[in-house]
């Protein structure tokens, strides 16, 4: 005989859960295995910790409706941000890796020096590839590392993407002004692919960089 009453105390048990993690603050791998979510900072010895978004790091570009319920929420709660650079081996094995995954994502793209302020600000990092996923970054491409983080945060292990979506084209990393605006290469044209490919290539481009400046000895791709 099933047991209405016990159905019930286990809806009350998930609704719990699912509330919890929506308003908490941070996410983490106790010493005992156990994913915990918490509003109070955690512990030294805590693994895996997840922050959500702060300002500069924002949700995919891509249409994130009709995605499945758990996908959503870890992009509204830990959206992911690529940041990427031409002539760049392991960006390019850092975008394989989110788009195999199934992983809508945003990607910024570092080549002038208004770019790489504005990279620096936003992710403490002197190189590149940089997965950030919420808060939490991963400097340099290591797939061990960069899945982890990514299931901590509550993304499938395998893909969930229906066959219809699309991430955004990359963009740079400083936002357009007037100035930039006018020298920056237009948007793709109507019918043209809007994403990255496995071997790096993209449809979007940013300004050339100002004369006379000299990107850092670790920057490629100018």
């Amino acid at each position: 005989m099933y047991s209405f009453s016990r159905f019930g105390a286990l809806l009350g048990a998930v609704a719990l859960l699912a509330t919890t993690a929506a308003f908490a603050q941070y996410k983490y791998t106790g010493p005992d295995g156990r994913v915990i979510y918490s509003d109070v900072p955690p512990p030294a010895n805590a693994k895996g910790v997840q922050k959500p978004a702060v300002a500069g790091n924002s949700a995919p570009s891509g249409n994130s409706a009709g995605l499945p319920f758990a996908l959503q929420q870890a992009v509204k709660t830990f959206p992911v941000t690529l940041y990427t650079t031409n002539d760049c081996e392991a960006c390019n094995n850092g975008r394989s890796l989110l788009n195999k995954r199934g992983i809508p994502f945003s990607e910024k793209t570092v080549r002038t020096q208004d770019d790489i302020k504005i990279f620096k600000e936003a992710t403490k990092a002197e190189q590149v590839p940089v997965m950030m996923v919420g808060n939490g970054r991963q400097v340099g491409f290591e797939e061990g590392a960069w899945n982890s983080a990514l299931t901590i945060a509550g993304y499938p292990p395998n893909s969930l993407l229906p066959a219809t979506f699309k991430n955004g084209p990359p963009l740079p990393a400083a936002p357009f002004t007037p100035e930039t605006k006018s020298a920056a290469t237009p948007p793709p044209a109507p019918g043209q692919a809007a994403g990255p490919t496995d071997a790096g290539s993209s449809t979007a481009s940013a300004p050339p960089p100002p004369s006379g400046s000299k990107p850092p000895a670790w920057f490629k791709g100018f």
